[in-house]
């Protein structure tokens, strides 16, 4: 058998027998009533897995595996550099602790059904708190701790919670940020009224207590009766977690039961290679969609264990915190976003760090969440010596949908390529009619439907805005909004989001293809572009550089060899002849370069400050930086 047979067999068997191949892979998870059928799909658009069947998420993710004779090995391990804490907990310990939350939060009127919206930072009681809901059927929505008030108001009023649990504060470096006072305002902004709040105090700060409707966690705790599983339906959600809507008003995508259990349990062995009982590090966070897959649900489901680490790459204390995490708790596997590569590879860009500690027991580094542009990549590849998994993922899909399947048997890696569809996946490139475009154009990435167990059958409460906004551009498909091509081989590439294709002469360009070549220069550490409007050619590339630690020589220097490089290498019809040097991107809090605000400052547009940006000022510099070059003369 040549490399590639064994994923090729299963992915192939997966698009023409989807029910024979689900109905094996569900097997490995426990049921408490068998479905009736694998898919439904009487009612397209909505297409349902499992259908009739009866499960608990919590129970297959910590009760089988205490009954199953793991209840001694560690389950979850508490990593806080920003704290100076770790503690590690047993999937028994764990499975009691979360029991007994439960309680808890039954005790406050939560049943099958209801809503809990959970803003926390990352603490064990964050996954507690997940698990806890899940324990009783409730459907949990996780809200980025220290997320801003009118962001979180709109999600209470969109998801209707019978209970908010939250903390009194997370820790970023250097500074404590109270959660209560924003909670207190998104609940007086909110038109949904929240009768109970259940407040996890800590010790870096305190909350103050509204009577008659704030609980101290603990003492709620101590109070409680711990409670059974509750079966609930394969079809039933499990959670649901906001995107941001391009109306202001925000996606909450659900996330149902069954299938979700089905697909991370498949994945963990066969995607990340992991055996039962390793130590997998997802350096996420759980208000992301893959903190809640791989922080979470896909290694307890799977019977590994998981690290919850509350810092981050750089900073706490430096650029070789990732390398101590991996060492210190053996972990085999790693996935994080090309972020968090990018800004350890600009703090220490020979990897001195790297060489205090033994990483002998780590095999794979996984990617997602921006694209993984090669110099990173070979960058990380030469450092660490191990394969590099550059994979897609999307908030709705729930898992990735390309990836190199290392469990079964690892395919070549191709840099800036996520690999191979997952099973269940099939994608085309389309045009703008919804033509099939030939191997290696660019253009729309899209799924055919039905789309795998996992993915997100819907959206809260809004099955019209489900289809409007996913599958009615292309009838038949689920619209990634993300540009593309597939080469020759089957190997997909993610170049950029559809509307990052920028317009140049009737050109059509991937911003993220003029980036690969302004990280391929050996000063830049970090880089993004945008199309700037043009009266001439209606839209031409804008560079910014994020330069390496180190680098002395002039700015403008660099400058000046990017612009050439991109001239060589894709060619005058890029009218790359822009770029400025920033100290920093701004981004989302899972590393997503805010590119389209960043086009409107350029652009003089209205534009509003994004609620899941990490550092504002990041916004300033660039708006300063743009101002300098001739641009942002209106905003």
């Amino acid at each position: 058998m040549s490399t590639g047979d064994t994923y090729r067999a299963l992915h192939a068997r997966s698009l023409n027998d989807p029910a024979g191949f689900w109905a094996e892979q569900a097997e490995a998870i426990d049921w408490t009533r068998r479905w009736d059928k694998v898919l439904d799909d009487s009612t397209p658009p909505f297409y349902r897995w499992f259908p009739g069947g009866e499960l608990n998420a919590c129970h297959n993710a910590l009760d089988r595996h205490v009954d199953g004779g793991r209840a001694d090995q560690t389950a979850l391990i508490y990593d806080s550099p920003v704290t100076g804490t770790k503690k590690s907990f047993t999937y028994r310990a764990l499975r009691d602790d979360v029991a007994r939350l439960a309680g808890a939060i039954a005790a406050q009127g939560v049943g099958r059904g209801d809503r809990v919206i959970l803003y926390m930072p990352m603490i064990p009681e964050a996954v507690m708190a997940m698990l806890a809901c899940a324990r009783l059927g409730a459907v949990h929505s996780v809200v980025f701790g220290g997320f801003a008030a009118n962001e979180l108001a709109t999600r209470i009023d969109d998801c209707t919670p019978k209970l908010i649990m939250t903390a009194s504060c997370g820790i970023e470096p250097g500074r404590v940020v109270q959660y209560k006072p924003l909670l207190d305002a998104a609940i007086g902004l909110a038109k949904h009224n929240i009768p109970r709040c259940l407040v996890f105090q800590r010790p870096q700060a305190a909350a103050t207590m509204v009577a008659g409707r704030d609980l101290d966690w603990s003492e709620a705790v101590a109070a409680a009766t711990p409670h059974a599983c509750v079966p609930v339906k394969a079809t039933d959600p499990l959670y649901i977690l906001y995107t941001s809507g391009t109306t202001g008003q925000p996606k909450g995508v659900v996330r149902d039961t069954g299938g979700y259990c089905v697909a991370l349990q498949w994945s963990m062995k066969n995607l990340y290679g992991v055996a039962p009982g390793e130590v997998y590090w997802c350096a996420s966070d759980v208000g992301w969609v893959v903190g809640h897959s791989y922080i979470v649900y896909g290694p307890l489901l799977y019977g590994a264990t998981t690290i919850l680490y509350e810092g981050k790459p750089v900073g706490t204390p430096d650029a070789g915190a990732f390398w101590r995490v991996i060492s210190e708790h053996k972990a085999v596997a790693l996935f994080t976003a090309p972020t968090a590569f990018r800004a350890i590879k600009k703090e220490d860009p020979d990897g001195k760090l790297l060489k205090q500690y033994d990483l002998s027991k780590f095999r794979t580094l996984f990617l997602a969440g921006e694209r993984g542009d090669p110099p990173t990549i070979e960058w990380a590849q030469k450092l660490l010596g191990v394969p590099i998994v550059d994979h897609w993922w999307q908030t709705e899909t729930g898992w990735a949908i390309c990836g190199n399947f290392v469990g079964l048997d690892p395919m070549p890696v191709k840099p800036g390529s996520t690999s191979v569809p997952s099973p269940g996946w099939h994608l085309d490139v389309l045009d703008e009619r919804g033509n099939r475009m030939k191997a290696g154009e660019v253009g729309a990435l899209a799924g055919r439907l039905p789309l795998p167990p996992g993915t997100f059958p819907t959206l809260w409460n809004a099955d019209q805005r489900y289809k409007d906004a996913y599958l009615a551009e292309y009838p038949g498909y689920y619209k990634t909004g993300d540009a593309g091509f597939i080469d020759a081989d089957g190997y997909v590439s993610v170049m950029t989001r559809v509307d990052d294709v920028i317009n140049v002469a009737g050109h059509r360009l991937s911003t993220g293809q003029i980036e690969e070549v302004l990280a391929s220069h050996n000063d830049v550490a970090e880089c993004a572009v945008i199309g700037v409007a043009d009266e001439l050619k209606g839209q031409v590339p804008f560079g910014f550089l994020v330069l390496k630690a180190g680098i002395d020589r002039p700015p403008a220097d660099t400058v000046r060899e990017v612009v050439l490089l991109v001239r060589d290498r894709i060619g005058p019809v890029a009218f790359f002849k822009t770029a400025i040097v920033v100290p920093r991107l701004p981004k989302t809090r899972s590393g997503k370069i805010l590119r389209g605000t960043m086009q409107k400052i350029a652009d003089g547009q209205p534009w509003t400050l994004p609620a899941t940006i990490e550092d504002p000022a990041a916004l300033e510099e660039i708006k300063g930086g743009l101002k300098t070059a001739g641009y942002a003369t209106k905003s």
